[in-house]
């Protein structure tokens, strides 16, 4: 299935990059960068972390917290998520 329609990114590309341990994508930005590519319109984030917390729980590995202090890549997906006018 297609999760990101600017990037042309399927769901299996997405969890391709998903290995549990210290090199694994811990936010949609990251997995847009391990897939060589950026957001665009940012609607796909919410399903990148979607499909990233499934994986990780089905490896066994704890889901990633969103980062609350607006610091870190993570607030990076809120921002990709915004709508650009």
């Amino acid at each position: 299935m297609i999760v990101c329609s600017c990037n042309i990114l399927s769901d299996g590309d997405v969890k391709a990059c998903l290995k549990p341990g210290p090199g694994c994508p811990r936010t949609p930005a990251q997995v847009y960068r391990c897939l060589g590519c950026s957001p665009n319109c940012g609607r796909c984030a919410r399903t990148i972390r979607d499909i990233m917390d499934k994986a990780l729980a089905d490896a066994g590995a704890a889901p990633v917290a969103a980062c609350q202090r607006g610091c870190c890549p993570a607030s990076l997906e809120k921002v990709a998520a915004e709508p650009h006018l």
